[in-house]
């Protein structure tokens, strides 16, 4: 459970240097090294948040790190070896057969990107730009995206892989297929009681699979031009989760903080899966490479925080 990082520019006979050593330990629920499998890391980080959605639970899953560290591999997978979209997609309508006896379920989902601050449709990039908007009892929605119903896992595999081809990427110096926008799958699980009762209930579960665009530095990515505005997009509503985690996580302390959720589109689709009702997982992502040490040591700094979030999930 710890990730102990090692600065690389330490040298031995740097005198003044000498007592004080930059190693950082850092807790965490799980750590997984380079022989995790796909399986491993969905089982230990998301399986248990399945249950939790049909019944009613709202879940998050995030995938966050620094560009090229293998954000978009975790979540979308390849396809043999699928990520946690998928994995977690099968098994939600394996469980959901299993109960169909006295339920009727319905599962609905869209897939967003969030490319320079404006929202797009993935499943229907023609569709141009789309608003968001917020309806009287504070819940968000997206004005005109697709919604897709089905209970065919097979199907969803095929939308989510054509979704994901229709994402901004570009190649970077860091990484030939940087992912340059936030991708949002958002899956809707509608149930009702099939026995006839005077009050009928609905239960609503959302679950949310954010795969967030690399953290990044100019400097590492050689950007010049759109490529480097791109980045500032990117690094801007990064920070914009950033300052609302950290307002989070030192909610009940001496001084109420204000979170400010409208900074950035990002944060505002997340609301409710950050402060809100929902349980919510992080999945930082580290480079082991030796030039990627300031952004493993700000990665792991901004997951220990997420940590330190607590909330109350009705």
């Amino acid at each position: 459970q710890r990730v102990v990082l090692m600065d690389p520019s330490e040298g031995p006979d740097d005198i003044l240097r000498a007592n004080r050593s930059r190693e950082k330990t850092f807790v965490f629920d799980m750590v997984f090294d380079h022989r995790a499998t796909q399986e491993e890391v969905y089982v230990s980080t998301t399986k248990s948040l399945i249950g939790g959605v049909i019944s009613g639970y709202n879940a998050t899953i995030f995938a966050y790190g620094p560009t090229g560290a293998g954000k978009t591999y975790t979540m979308l997978g390849t396809d043999c070896e699928p990520g946690i979209y998928i994995r977690t997609l099968d098994d939600l309508f394996k469980a959901l057969e299993a109960a169909t006896e006295e339920m009727d379920y319905t599962v609905s989902m869209s897939y967003l990107e969030i490319y320079n601050e404006v929202i797009r449709d993935l499943l229907n990039p023609s569709s141009g730009f789309l608003d968001v908007r917020e309806d009287p009892r504070g819940s968000i929605h997206i004005v005109g995206i697709t919604e897709v119903s089905t209970t065919n896992a097979q199907e969803i595999t095929q939308l989510l892989m054509k979704g994901n081809k229709q994402r901004a990427q570009e190649p970077t110096a860091a990484n030939k297929v940087s992912s340059r926008s936030h991708a949002v799958l958002q899956v809707t699980v509608t149930q009702k009681s099939r026995r006839k009762a005077i009050g009928e209930e609905v239960r609503i579960g959302k679950l949310f699979m954010v795969d967030l665009a690399g953290s990044e530095r100019a400097a590492q990515t050689q950007n010049q031009g759109k490529r480097m505005k791109e980045g500032a997009h990117i690094n801007c509503s990064l920070l914009a989760l950033g300052n609302c985690i950290n307002a989070l996580s030192e909610k009940g302390g001496s001084r109420a903080q204000f979170v400010n959720f409208r900074d950035s589109k990002l944060t505002r689709l997340l609301k409710d899966s950050l402060g809100g009702n929902s349980r919510t997982v992080m999945i930082a992502h580290i480079s082991p490479a030796s030039t990627s040490f300031e952004e493993s040591r700000v990665t792991l700094i901004y997951a220990c925080r997420a940590k330190n979030i607590k909330t109350q999930v009705k």
